[in-house]
């Protein structure tokens, strides 16, 4: 199946990455990804933080998340900059057109998505500057900061 093709999330999350680098000039600094001059030492305050982001971050966890959003991305990311229009999308899958703009619509919503209307025709592309990517790196750069100074449980008593 073609969704099986495209490593979905982590295919997603490299695109966007490396649009995240490009805007910061390349700075691949850790600290980029977490809240500069803040580190996690699993405090309450700590907690609390990373379930603020979390909540911020929901509404492009939930676009990210479904795999047939998944799939129109990655099909997206192989297709011309100027956009497709939801005929073209629903030729390329196995979905009726009002699925592909809901799909859209929630991907719209969630920031990772552009339209442009043309005459009697919209486009959907990509939106490379994601105003929403920052805070999710940031929420996954907090992770793994968390996840350092959890304690090893796997050793058995």
């Amino acid at each position: 199946s073609p969704k099986a093709d495209c490593a979905p999330l982590a295919n997603i999350l490299i695109f966007f990455t490396n649009l995240h680098f490009r805007k910061k000039r390349g700075k691949m600094e850790e600290t980029i990804l977490t809240e500069r001059g803040l580190s996690m030492s699993n405090t309450p305050e700590d907690a609390a933080r990373l379930e603020r982001k979390f909540k911020s971050c929901q509404k492009v966890l939930t676009a990210l998340g479904d795999p047939t959003r998944q799939h129109l991305i990655c099909i997206m990311l192989q297709q011309k900059c100027s956009g497709e229009r939801v005929i073209e999308l629903a030729q390329k899958t196995n979905l009726s057109r009002p699925a592909i703009s809901q799909h859209m619509r929630i991907l719209k919503e969630a920031g990772i998505v552009k339209s442009r209307k043309e005459k009697t025709y919209i486009y959907y592309y990509l939106d490379p500057e994601v105003g929403e990517l920052d805070s999710l790196l940031s929420l996954f750069g907090d992770i793994r900061e968390f996840m350092k100074n959890v304690p090893d449980r796997s050793v058995e008593d």
